[in-house]
């Protein structure tokens, strides 16, 4: 396939970046990270996630991030693992939530993180489901973690991932449901060109018409090559994260997201319109690192200020 002509880039920074420090970032400069990212020019924007404090303690000024959000084009997006937190979520009412559902490929990541089954992720597809009608919105996309593979498990073959897919699809297609979106999260890190060009080939086959996108961890120095594989792939979506801040706050050794300024230089330098700004994106990744305290892996921003 030839590469897509327009690529989305959702930023997860400020949500996923930030759940795994050991210190707490303000709700102030979470707040000013977040109006850089929209000044460079950021369409999706995922500002918090609503998850139990005591678990992850970076998230417990969600509706304060949320209150605090400057208008603006951008869409602003927040992370739940259940109905509490989608309702939560839907409570603030400055969210542009589309209506997801999110498993693991892996067993044990799936009772890690979401303290669940795949047995129990599957009967609970009707309550989803009604719930996302009280909301009025239709089934929209199914994320799956760990899909090319685990830490504790190993390798993910293709066939298990399939395998979910058609469940799922099976029992949301029962209920009058179906999805636009697939978004495989190789949340470990275990992927790598071929995997992920594989993995892309076989769901293809079976369900042409759903998009795919991409939730890529750079754990192990294959990131950007996955990147790549993905638009050569026609891929057109990558959720990514500014300066590379983040990982799993789960997943022991998880790298960060991608580097979004990073991904959207590839972009610019194939010829694939992202619609941001990578100058000011630079400065919203040193932003990011000077309120994280760390030292953060992207590599376009050391440069874009010395080498123009």
């Amino acid at each position: 396939m030839a590469y897509p002509s327009k690529v989305l880039l959702r930023e997860v920074g400020p949500r996923e970046g930030f759940q795994t420090l050991d210190t707490i970032v303000s709700t102030t400069d979470k707040l000013e990270l977040i109006r850089l990212l929209v000044e460079a020019g950021a369409p999706e924007i995922e500002v918090a996630s609503f998850v139990r404090p005591d678990r992850v303690p970076q998230m417990a000024d969600a509706e304060d991030v949320i209150a605090g959000l400057p208008e603006s084009g951008a869409a602003y997006k927040g992370l739940y693992l259940n109905p509490k937190g989608f309702e939560r979520a839907e409570q603030t009412g400055r969210l542009s939530n589309e209506a997801w559902l999110y498993t693991s490929a892996s067993k044990t990541f799936l009772k890690s993180n979401y303290n669940t089954t795949p047995q129990d992720f599957y009967d609970s597809i009707p309550e989803w489901i009604e719930i996302f009608q009280r909301y009025n919105k239709p089934l929209y996309g199914l994320m799956i973690s760990t899909v090319f593979g685990c830490n504790e498990e190993g390798a993910i073959a293709p066939e298990i991932v399939l395998e979910i897919l058609d469940e799922t699809l099976k029992r949301a297609g029962d209920l009058g449901e179906s999805f636009q979106e697939i978004s495989l999260a190789d949340t470990v890190g275990h992927g790598n060109p071929e995997k992920v060009k594989r993995m892309i080939a076989e769901i293809r086959t079976k369900y042409p018409l759903v998009r795919i996108s991409l939730h890529l961890h750079d754990t192990r120095g294959t990131g950007m090559a996955n990147v790549h594989v993905g638009l050569l792939e026609g891929v057109d979506c990558f959720e990514a994260s500014v300066g590379g801040v983040g990982g799993c706050p789960f997943a022991k050794g998880a790298a960060g997201n991608v580097v979004t300024e990073d991904v959207a230089y590839l972009c610019a330098e194939l010829g694939i319109d992202t619609g941001v700004n990578l100058q000011k994106y630079a400065q919203a990744a040193a932003y990011a690192e000077e309120i994280t305290g760390l030292t953060l892996p992207g590599k376009f921003f050391r440069t874009a200020f010395s080498c123009g």
